[in-house]
C-alpha cells in the first residue's frame, strides 16, 4: 500500500511539473501574440489615417505618395496573424 501511494505521489508531482512548464510556455506565447496584435493595430491605424488623408487631399499627389510609402513600410513589418496562430498550435 505504501509503495502504491509513493508511486502515485511521484506521478502527480511529475504531472504537476509538466503542467507548470506548459503554463509558462502558454504565457510566453500569449505575451508574444499580444505584442503582435498591438503592432497590427498600429498598422491599421496608420492605414486608416493615410486613407483619410488621401481622401482629403486628392489634389496633392505628393502627400498621397508619402503616406502610401509609409503605409507600405508599416504593413511589411506586421506579422501575418495566420503564422502566429499556426505557431500557437504547435
Amino acid at each position: 500500500m505504501k509503495e502504491q501511494l509513493e508511486q502515485r505521489l511521484q506521478s502527480l508531482k511529475t504531472e504537476y511539473e509538466s503542467g507548470q512548464k506548459m503554463l509558462a510556455e502558454l504565457k510566453t506565447k500569449q505575451t508574444n501574440l499580444q505584442e503582435i496584435l498591438l503592432r497590427i493595430n498600429g498598422a491599421i491605424q496608420v492605414l486608416e489615417e493615410a486613407l483619410q488623408n488621401a481622401e482629403e487631399t486628392d489634389t496633392q499627389t505628393t502627400i498621397e505618395d508619402n503616406h502610401h510609402h509609409s503605409s507600405d513600410e508599416v504593413i511589411s513589418e506586421a506579422i501575418p496573424v495566420a503564422s502566429v496562430l499556426a505557431e500557437l498550435d504547435e
